[in-house]
């Protein structure tokens, strides 16, 4: 077992390695058959950003305390998609089967009474675990989209902080102690132990899901907020700082080539990370500059200036 995986290390390794591992893997939608091809390679041909797989594969295997390099750039998107399929995977497999299984193993061991108070315990656990990653789906991961874009949203690291003042596994922990301490048969109890076994699992995933989210999620947003607020502070500056000799900015260059190419004022926003009204604001600017006020006329100055090839242009 190794200590720590490397971009040049086999695969097959990884997925040889433990079971945590190996869930890891599958929430990629990894294929197997992966041969003697490196993690890297595997990566590559799954469309996966190896750095952010490789951070989640260490996290996971150190239980929660790997600490990866400050200059490791984390795919906000990989993440997400890592994250969402962990919800899926307890949300619509493991929790429900947990439960069928309790289910059978309570049913005949104790009262009915009994039984009826651990499974209320266990949906009512369900339910709110289902809210939470619910919250995290419609209003987190949705909203991340919109950040990454640059667009101004309300702090989402802030909001993420608040949904994460308690540890989602602990109820489930307070189960798995309930039935440890209280679950008595005198019948074969293989199956009360196999549920154990699948709480110890689930409790773990959801420890280090909060872990992943708290330690990586939630600094990585915070750096794409600050260049957010970086971006926007420089972009109202320019704003209000127009060249008034009639010689145009760097960003405005950038405006004049999304509009020949045939952008929306909202496409060219999303690709430079502006909002549609700084585009508008700059493209007021540039007419007023140039004395030019269709994309036609802004076509012919652009091909002529060296903005565009005007093989990139639609005619």
């Amino acid at each position: 077992m190794k200590d720590r995986y490397y971009s040049e290390d086999k695969m097959h390794e990884l997925l040889a390695d433990s079971e945590r591992l190996l869930q890891v893997v599958s929430r990629f939608s990894i294929p197997l058959g992966v041969g003697d091809k490196t993690i890297e390679q595997v990566c590559r041909e799954n469309h996966i950003d190896t750095a952010t797989f490789l951070v989640i594969v260490n996290f996971t295997h150190s239980g929660g305390d790997y600490s990866y390099p400050h200059d490791t750039k984390i795919d906000l998107q990989t993440l997400k998609k890592y994250l969402q399929n962990t919800h899926i995977y307890l949300l619509k497999f493991l929790l429900p089967h947990i439960r069928r299984h309790l289910i059978d193993a309570l049913g005949s061991s104790l009262n009915n009474d009994i039984t009826f108070l651990i499974i209320k315990f266990f949906d009512e656990y369900y339910k709110e675990l289902e809210n939470h990653m619910n919250v995290e789906d419609k209003e987190i991961f949705m909203r991340l989209d919109e950040l990454q874009k640059g667009k101004k949203i309300k702090k989402l690291s802030s909001e993420i902080s608040r949904i994460h003042t308690a540890p989602i596994e602990q109820k489930l922990s307070e189960l798995k102690n309930i039935i440890i301490k209280y679950y008595t048969s005198e019948s074969d109890n293989n199956m009360i132990y196999n549920i154990l076994q699948h709480l110890f699992i689930c409790e773990y995933d959801l420890y280090i899901h909060d872990r992943i989210e708290n330690l990586l999620l939630i600094p990585e947003i915070k750096k794409l907020e600050q260049q957010n607020e970086r971006n926007s502070a420089s972009s109202n500056a320019e704003d209000e700082n127009t060249d008034n000799n009639g010689e145009l900015t760097e960003r405005e260059k950038e405006i004049i080539t999304g509009v020949v190419k045939g952008l929306t004022n909202k496409e060219i926003a999303d690709k430079l990370f502006i909002s549609v009204n700084t585009v508008t604001t700059h493209r007021r600017n540039i007419a007023r500059k140039l004395n030019i006020h269709s994309p036609a006329g802004l076509t012919i100055y652009a091909i002529m200036n060296n903005f565009v090839d005007i093989k990139e242009i639609k005619l």
